[in-house]
């Protein structure tokens, strides 16, 4: 057998190919790239290895196109290396989501936490919205994420990250997981945005603490990018008003920033859906109500 050959080979126990057979990781990189040609929006990078993957639904007549990720390995565990990017041209307009939810999973004994790199790069007169579904961590799962924004100097954004911290509909509790979420945001090469979230240990012991989530289970940060977010601060400040959780929105300059904060990950969704609405002025991709 071809298999047990290699295993000889090498000098390997059964047990200790096992082992090997038990590290494998989850490896992926995809990127997507539109340009504008006349009054169209064209196609000009596609490129999917391993488990990521881009889908390009057909969009409705007039609106600007979606890429939908997706990652085939059905979740993400210790040791999987992701990277998604995306390439806006000038005076493009586009969205980036993802297929589901993100489900990270325990991770092995002994194994690195997960890793999953977003770049997003826009041109001149271009404009993204970035919104990916929420995170769901599981017990004993371990992650570092980062977002990597450039914006030309009069491109534009709408960002979004959302977690949620255990199966709240499983009533589930995290207390061992590893978290670490960076944010970095630079309009015409000055960073104008930086952000980062770390929660390493007993998660629902943090999450009960008054200064941190009063019990709250789901958190998620928004972030738009443009020349005129004031103007839309009273509008935001009058969805809060009536979401399920809590929530906060402030601006300065062309930034604004909105947190959320819920007892459950469907509330939090509700409450995210219903601010960005009011931001986006047309709906939600397709695929969040799927």
């Amino acid at each position: 057998m071809p298999g047990l050959q290699v295993i000889a080979e090498r000098g390997l126990r059964v047990s200790e190919a096992d082992d090997m057979a038990r590290m494998q990781r989850s490896r992926g990189r995809a990127r997507v790239g539109f340009r504008r040609d006349g009054d169209a929006t064209r196609l000009t990078e596609f490129i999917q290895e391993g488990c990521c993957k881009v889908r390009l639904p057909r969009g409705e007549p007039g609106l600007p196109p979606d890429a939908v990720l997706l990652n085939t390995a059905g979740g993400i565990t210790g040791g999987d290396h992701l990277v998604y990017e995306a390439d806006v041209g000038a005076g493009v307009s586009m969205t980036v989501t993802t297929q589901a939810a993100e489900r990270i999973y325990r991770r092995s004994t002994g194994a690195v936490p997960a890793r999953v790199e977003n770049r997003i790069a826009v041109a001149a007169g271009g404009h993204v919205d970035w919104l990916p579904q929420e995170t769901i961590l599981f017990e004993r799962s371990a992650i570092t994420r980062s977002l990597e924004v450039d914006l030309a100097a009069d491109a534009t954004a709408l960002m979004l990250e959302a977690y949620v911290f255990g199966r709240t509909a499983m009533g589930e509790s995290l207390t061992t997981v590893s978290l670490a979420d960076r944010w970095r945001v630079r309009r015409g090469g000055r960073l104008i945005y930086g952000d980062g979230i770390v929660v390493d240990g007993d998660a629902q012991a943090l999450l009960k603490r008054g200064a941190t989530a009063r019990g709250g289970v789901a958190v998620a940060s928004l972030v738009m990018v443009g020349p005129d977010v004031a103007s839309m601060l009273g509008a935001v400040r009058a969805r809060l008003d009536v979401c399920k959780g809590e929530a906060g929105a402030s601006a300065f300059g062309d930034l604004m920033t909105v947190r959320f904060l819920a007892t459950s990950g469907q509330a939090l969704r509700q409450d995210v859906e219903s601010v960005i609405l009011a931001l986006r002025g047309r709906p939600m991709p397709r695929v969040w109500s799927c």
